[in-house]
């Protein structure tokens, strides 16, 4: 007679197991998903810097031709002094707002992440020179 080896079947995972490998992977994904935020919210700030630069550049050579005439971003637009590639609003599709001062200088902003202008996160362009801290 032949003797039949018993084989075992194969186990499937308990739920106790697979409740662990759901857990480990949201908690990877929420820590890449932060670290990518915070790499997103960065660019976007970048983005808007270098508009903003773009904006003011086109602000200044305005100036230049038709004197302290301070223009807004829809009349540079509709003097084609900004191509309709440019983009005419911040990462967070908020207006920049453009200021001119008495000495020729012109200032470029946008109100930044949390669309209220006034705050420290404010982009301007130029950058407003740095705070020196003393130590005394």
């Amino acid at each position: 007679m032949h003797h039949q080896r018993h084989r075992r079947r194969p186990r499937g995972y308990s739920l106790l197991e697979i409740l662990v490998v759901l857990a480990i992977i949201a908690l990877l994904s929420s820590v890449i998903g932060i670290a990518v935020y915070g790499h997103l919210v960065k660019a976007r700030i970048e983005a808007t810097r270098q508009s903003a630069l773009e904006i003011r550049r086109t602000v200044v050579l305005y100036r230049m031709d038709r004197g302290d005439e301070c223009p807004t971003v829809d009349v540079l637009r509709a003097g084609e002094l900004i191509d309709a590639a440019s983009k005419l609003t911040d990462a967070w599709d908020q207006p920049f707002v453009i200021k001119c001062g008495d000495r020729g200088e012109v200032h470029v902003s946008s109100a930044g992440p949390d669309k209220k202008h006034g705050n420290d996160d404010d982009i301007v362009a130029p950058e407003p020179p740095a705070k020196v801290v003393s130590r005394e």
